[in-house]
């Protein structure tokens, strides 16, 4: 008898153990990986339209626009960066300044996604520099718009941004051919 006891107290501890177990595999299974996006941080006192620029699978888009509230984030891209360099343009609503670049791509007033970013104003849009950022392959990435106290922002501040070498031309979208950027003012 104290062998069957026995044997049916190590079932009942098995069992216990089997269910402890298969509690902790479901909730690995559930549980969510670390996000993996692209945002951007609007630090500045004014409303802010952003446009973002990028290459997947050998071709071009830019995408836009998102309007950010002051002192606010966005989630411009969910998931695994599809590439190591962003570009992003970014318009100040409130006091006309722009955060920009020499990495000319297609936009339009309106929500829109581009795809190519030659011909714009012959293909009817506009044609407007992005600044680059450069994620170093980070799975994801913040990037901050900051003002001075003085003026409106003109140059971005981006978070975690190693110093690596550039990528090979072909990673970049073509040159600008001017050397001056876009005002909207």
């Amino acid at each position: 008898m104290n062998d069957r006891r026995t044997m049916t107290d190590l079932t009942r501890s098995a069992r216990t153990l089997l269910c402890g177990v298969l509690v902790a595999i479901g909730t690995i299974l559930v549980a969510q990986p670390a996000a993996a996006d692209f945002r951007l941080c609007n630090n500045t006192g004014s409303r802010v339209g952003i446009a973002i620029g990028y290459k997947e699978n050998e071709s071009w888009t830019t995408e836009g626009w998102w309007n950010l509230s002051p002192r606010s984030c966005e989630t411009l891209m969910r998931g695994p960066l599809v590439a190591r360099y962003y570009y992003i343009y970014a318009v100040d609503y409130d006091r006309s300044g722009e955060w920009s670049g020499q990495a000319f791509m297609c936009t339009r007033d309106k929500e829109f996604t581009i795809k190519g970013t030659e011909d714009c104003l012959a293909r009817g849009f506009d044609r407007t520099g992005f600044f680059e950022v450069d994620t170093g392959e980070q799975p994801n990435w913040t990037v901050q718009l900051t003002e001075s106290a003085d003026a409106a922002p003109q140059q971005p501040l981006q978070q975690r941004v190693p110093v690596v070498q550039p990528p090979p031309v072909s990673g970049r979208p073509p040159p600008a051919q001017s050397s001056s950027p876009r005002s909207k003012n």
